[in-house]
């Protein structure tokens, strides 16, 4: 419904508003800077990304990533970084990087929801302390406004009804409450064209590239998990690969206006998916306009809101995002502790780091170190005599379960050397050899056997096992 989508947009811009000032502060810019990047972000990608609905703008972790930038080198070399950062998330893209999040466990997922939504909280605090006290009732209201306004009227975005209604009051009763325009002076011109000052030579590919690498990388993450959220949500398909090099492109358009870079943003992703209810790139496009309306052309009035209407409307945003199942007592004993743990290491670390790409980082590679060990854990070698036909007695080691780095190295101490008969026999039919490893271990068996003049022989490799070995045996180092 275009009127859902029309409000959505509207109360998405004014969240952005004061978000974008302080995402500017820490990348160390103008808050113009931010605030053009936001629009410049939001517009693009309504075009180009393959997640309809999802708001993109100047978010913190770019921020983060390329603040050193312009602390060391200026304005100049920022939006070059920028620029490389949305050219190589466009090759990145292009590539395919988008089909490694399936790679991405559940459990890292919630841990990436249940952080971010710790951090839009924890972002809002600052502007509950050394305050004025009427702040708190304020708050208090907003958020009522908002759990309460949908049983009356559901067309209606409640943020936007409490953004407006505790302006209103704040106005009309003259109370001196912290507004958006302490936040950071706004800006009263449109972005123009900019091209960075700078020397285009490998001493500058130097400076920047590894600023821009990162923020690529964190760019997209941020962005395909938000994506990823969305389908949940929704029950819809985006198009990730569209979405990844989309994501490069709106970079580039927001570098040669002088933006300061951005991705999607999950808080105002979710008031306008969750909260308001839209469904459609309008929204998105809308938020991004509404935006630049805002604060050219209403600037004076965008500046008298209460901080505290919208610190409400992110707390809000902050319960609704985290995922509440996930830490419920029947949950947590039904729940294998290392996928709890998953859990809980992805949301410490983004916590403590600030960082989604950190905590998403740490949490695939406990998910991956625990499932190794797990996996390692099901191998398990049988060893039996059997008497031939000859009279002559054989050892038989049936192995069954997956054979790769974490399994194999377990592998050479299950052997009887001294003890086994001259000839061994190694069952690997209910196995599979996954890696070098695994070869080289077997390599090694059979090596000590020989030592003490016994052979070994290899029986039951399946096809890609067999190829596996016969490519890798005896080229490896042994133990």
């Amino acid at each position: 419904m275009l009127r859902t989508e029309v409000l959505a947009g509207l109360v998405v811009a004014l969240a952005l508003i004061p978000e974008a000032i302080s995402f500017s502060i820490i990348a160390g810019v103008d808050p113009r800077i931010g605030l053009f990047a936001s629009f410049t972000m939001a517009v693009s990608i309504a075009f180009l990304g393959g997640r309809p609905a999802m708001i993109s703008a100047a978010t913190g972790a770019i921020a983060l990533v390329i603040a050193p930038v312009m602390r060391d080198h200026g304005y100049d070399y920022l939006i070059a970084t920028v620029l490389l950062g949305g050219v190589i998330q466009v090759v990145l893209g292009l590539l395919g990087v988008a089909r490694l999040m399936r790679f991405i466990p559940r459990q890292v997922m919630v841990g990436f929801v249940n952080a971010l939504a710790i951090l839009i909280f924890l972002a809002q605090v600052p502007h509950l302390v050394d305050v004025p006290w009427l702040v708190y009732p304020m708050v208090a209201v907003g958020i009522a406004v908002i759990v309460g306004f949908p049983r009356l009227n559901k067309v209606i975005p409640s943020p936007l009804v409490a953004i407006v209604a505790l302006t209103g009051f704040a106005l009309l009763a003259g109370l001196s409450l912290p507004d958006v325009g302490d936040e950071g002076e706004l800006p009263d011109s449109l972005p123009a064209l900019f091209l960075p000052d700078v020397p285009w030579t490998l001493d500058t590919l130097q400076v920047i590239a590894p600023y821009a690498v990162a923020m690529a990388l964190v760019g997209l993450l941020e962005s395909l998990l938000t994506a990823k959220l969305v389908d949940d949500i929704t029950d819809t398909h985006s198009a990730k690969t569209r979405e990844a090099w989309g994501q490069g492109a709106a970079n580039v358009v927001t570098g040669f206006f002088g933006g300061m870079g951005g991705c999607a943003m999950i808080g105002q992703t979710m008031i306008n998916v969750k909260a308001s209810g839209a469904r459609t790139r309008i929204s998105t496009f809308l938020a991004g306009v509404f935006l630049l309306v805002l604060v050219v052309g209403f600037g004076d009035v965008v500046a008298l809101i209460p901080m505290a209407a919208l610190v409400a409307v992110m707390i809000m945003v902050s319960v609704g995002t985290f995922d509440w199942h996930s830490i419920q007592p029947s949950t947590l004993r039904r729940m294998p502790k290392s996928e709890t743990a998953v859990m809980l290491a992805t949301v410490v670390v983004t916590v403590l780091t600030h960082n989604l790409a950190i905590g998403v980082g740490v949490g695939v590679l406990v998910a991956m170190t625990l499932f190794a060990r797990r996996v390692a854990h099901l191998t398990e070698t049988h060893r039996e005599l059997v008497t031939n036909r000859d009279g002559t007695t054989s050892a038989v080691y049936r192995v069954t379960g997956e054979l790769f780095f974490a399994s194999s190295n377990d592998l050479y101490t299950q052997f009887d050397y001294a003890g086994d008969p001259a000839h061994v026999v190694i069952d690997l039919s209910q196995s599979h050899v996954w890696d070098a490893s695994t070869v080289a271990s077997l390599d090694a068996i059979t090596t000590k056997y020989a030592r003490k003049g016994k052979t070994v022989e290899i029986v039951g490799l399946n096809p890609s096992s067999a190829e596996r070995h016969e490519r890798l045996s005896g080229s490896l180092p042994s133990h």
